[in-house]
């Protein structure tokens, strides 16, 4: 009953505040008195999140989006959607996820797949390193038969798989009570506590992972969903864009952010280095109907991937000319000059772009592509204005 008052005179409060019966001394003086008697000091970090677990798995089994990794509790397909969604979008992860377990759908298959197959399957889904990895962990899950690590501290000791992806396989595949925390929890539960550290610390991201921890599940059934539950009020409820939508929150009746009014203004985040800007020239070099690409190098930014034959700086036509002449190639007519800006994490890449005939054979690492050959290979986004035009024009031929 507690709950339901407490609930009750929640919504009454913003009711009257959304209608603007109050002026804003008065609503700092309701929200004050509201939290002294109503909640008050016995409305601890503690307390808070033990009040989590019952509203918030009630609320996600009524509420949560149909994702097809929550459909299943096989560890490859949960691994593969988690390693998908780092740094990635739902909504841009879903297509390759199909695409990537029709085409490998076993730990097996994927672990014996080319991998230029492989990162053309993942062109366009960025940060090109995870695909690698995935494929070293499939290989040493394959030698084990198949049989994925089912603990955390093994599941850690797979290529790529950081604190948050262990934990979150094996609490959703394998009923494991393991607290997954991504931005989303986190932001979830500085709201929750009114906690204002700053949440770059990687202290603080252990801290809340041992206070989620303690308050998870017992029952294997809720442990499996607990993790997404927590990450999905963040992502849809608790939202990091505007202000969030308390009033569909089933932790409104005990979110101390809220009731003091300061979610909007949580998590509290360290400001970001600037990014590194790095500026190129980018060829498009057409010779007898195919275009000049590259591979670039084993390590590092985009290792591996296909590109454009480019060079450091924007240069003009002259300069660009000279460039061409150094890789023993002779310019024959200038189509088209293209600009474009691709950011990365850590870099933005400004790059200036030519279009032009050329003569010449070129260096030994230079592949030359027709339109089957530039379609087959793995070029990185980055690129994408260039890849469009190169398509565009090798079509002409």
């Amino acid at each position: 009953m507690w709950y339901n008052n407490r609930n009750a005179a929640i919504v009454r409060l913003d009711r009257l505040i959304q209608r603007r019966k109050f002026g804003k001394g008065a609503i700092s003086i309701l929200r004050i008195w509201y939290n002294h008697t109503m909640c008050g000091e016995n409305l601890t970090t503690k307390t808070v999140l033990q009040d989590l677990p019952g509203p918030l798995l009630a609320w996600y089994r009524a509420n949560a989006r149909d994702l097809p990794w929550r459909r299943t509790t096989d560890p490859y397909q949960i691994w593969v959607s988690e390693i998908m969604l780092q740094q990635t979008r739902v909504a841009a992860v879903l297509g390759y996820y199909a695409r990537f377990l029709e085409t490998f759908p076993t730990v097996e298959a994927l672990a014996a797949a080319p991998e230029e197959r492989l990162m053309k399957l993942w062109e366009g889904l960025g940060y090109y390193s995870r695909a690698r990895n995935l494929q070293k962990a499939a290989r040493i899950v394959a030698e084990q038969g198949g049989r994925f690590p089912d603990t955390y501290q093994d599941l850690l000791a797979l290529p790529g798989v950081g604190d948050y992806t262990a934990s979150a396989i094996a609490s959703a595949a394998f009923g494991r009570r393991e607290a997954a925390v991504d931005g989303n929890v986190l932001r979830v539960v500085m709201r929750l506590t009114d906690c204002r550290d700053d949440i770059a610390d990687p202290k603080v991201k252990k801290a809340v992972r041992a206070q989620i921890q303690a308050v998870m599940p017992e029952a294997e059934a809720d442990i499996r969903v607990f993790n997404q539950a927590t990450m999905e009020l963040g992502a849809t409820v608790c939202a990091p864009n505007g202000p969030p939508r308390c009033l569909e929150c089933p932790a409104m009746a005990f979110c101390k952010g809220r009731l003091r009014g300061t979610a909007e203004d949580l998590p509290v985040k360290g400001a970001k280095k600037p990014r590194r800007v790095e500026e190129k020239t980018v060829f498009l070099l057409v010779r007898d109907g195919k275009i000049a690409l590259r591979k670039r190098p084993g390590t590092g930014l985009l290792a591996g991937l296909w590109e454009f034959p480019n060079v450091e700086g924007a240069l003009d036509e002259a300069a660009a000319g000279a460039a061409v002449s150094v890789w023993g190639l002779e310019p024959r007519r200038w189509e088209s000059r293209l600009t474009a800006k691709h950011i990365f994490t850590h870099v933005e890449w400004h790059m200036t772009g030519y279009t032009l005939e050329v003569a010449g054979d070129g260096p030994a690492d230079f592949v030359w592509a027709d339109a089957g050959a530039l379609s087959d290979r793995a070029v990185p986004s980055a690129f994408g204005r260039y890849y469009t035009e190169a398509a565009a024009r090798l079509k002409e031929e």
